[in-house]
């Protein structure tokens, strides 16, 4: 995954522990990541992002979705930051470098703005935190 450690421990300082959440849509409603809506009866239309929530933790996810616009490729520096990680751990943020890669890709090429794209591509990699979060057991300083 593209969260480094200062994008990681801003989204940390910023929404504190992620597993407070119940499922990851509250997480991206939090951090203000999803679509508006008005509706009326059996109309529904979306609108705009919130931008409820924590400004910081919605820049931080948007400007680490702006590095999912190169492909996906497991290079020596990418294999040297995951090599103390779990399996498990390792295969979602596996998965998640292929699948926002190639979602990034999907997207820019209907021709939507490249920052939607980004704010979509942001959403799901806020999915995907909370995911890691909930398998890996918090350190407790001492």
């Amino acid at each position: 995954m593209t969260i480094r450690l200062v994008s990681a421990a801003t989204l940390v300082a910023e929404v504190g522990d992620l597993t407070r959440f119940d499922n990851p849509k509250q997480l991206m409603a939090y951090v203000g990541l999803v679509p508006s809506e008005h509706s009326s009866g059996a109309r529904t239309k979306r609108g705009r992002i919130t931008r409820a929530g924590n400004a910081q933790a919605r820049t931080m996810l948007i400007e680490a979705g702006w590095s999912y616009r190169l492909p996906a490729r497991e290079e020596r520096r990418y294999r040297e930051r995951v090599i103390d990680l779990s399996e498990d751990i390792q295969a979602i943020g596996w998965k998640a470098q292929v699948r926002l890669c190639q979602r990034y890709r999907r997207l820019a090429a209907t021709g939507k703005p490249q920052p939607k794209v980004t704010t979509a591509i942001a959403r799901e990699l806020a999915g995907y935190a909370w995911d890691i979060a909930r398998r890996v057991s918090p350190a407790i300083a001492g």
